[in-house]
């Protein structure tokens, strides 16, 4: 990806990021946070993580942020009134970004594999389907992949998800469902407690 591409949508990834905190309006915050989604979908493909970037923009800009919006919209929350601002909160909470900024490129600075760009770090694909038959791990359909010299990342996640991460995977669905089942039953509750005012 050019240089510049990269920059505007770190822009946009980090504005429209920001915006999301400082809008009032809640639904502008969830359309702000997909835009911010976009950006980071954008710079996945950058890296070549083809599959990683059409995943933020199915599951992340897709369906979490339909389901954002329609807790939004189903539970009518009203845009925030403005507040004094806290100087004491403000304050500490940019030192905590500068601190985390500092930390940061401390830790990037002292990191040497991360200054080689991606082209110059070749895969060993041949010695990862080596290393996965010596640790048991029989896929034909990824081994073959692996030695055709192709990375089957798509395979790679679907196998990590379906075996080592299949109760976290579980876990999260219900806990999904769970959330908007208990967003329908307050939203109708409110409504029933209005109708029996207006009664």
């Amino acid at each position: 990806m050019p240089q510049p591409l990269f920059y505007l949508f770190v822009a946009v990834m980090l504005g429209f990021g920001a915006a999301v905190v400082l809008l009032r309006n809640p639904v502008s915050s969830a359309l702000s946070l997909v835009v911010s989604f976009a950006g980071l979908a954008a710079l996945y493909v950058s890296l070549n993580a083809y599959f990683a970037g059409v995943l933020q923009v199915l599951v992340y800009a897709g369906a979490v942020m339909v389901l954002f919006l329609f807790i939004i919209m189903l539970m009518d929350i009203r845009e925030e009134q403005r507040r004094r601002i806290n100087k004491v909160a403000v304050v500490g909470g940019a030192a905590l970004v500068v601190g985390f900024v500092v930390q940061l490129g401390g830790v990037l600075a002292g990191y040497e594999a991360g200054r080689k760009p991606l082209d110059r770090v070749p895969l060993q694909l041949t010695e990862a389907a080596e290393a996965r038959r010596a640790a048991g791990n029989v896929s034909p359909g990824i081994t073959a992949d692996l030695e055709r010299g192709t990375l089957p990342d798509t395979k790679l996640v679907g196998e990590a998800l379906f075996t080592r991460y299949h109760l976290q995977l579980q876990m999260v669905g219900v806990l999904l469902l769970v959330a908007t089942v208990g967003v329908i039953v307050i939203s109708r509750r409110e409504d029933r407690v209005v109708s029996g005012r207006g009664e």
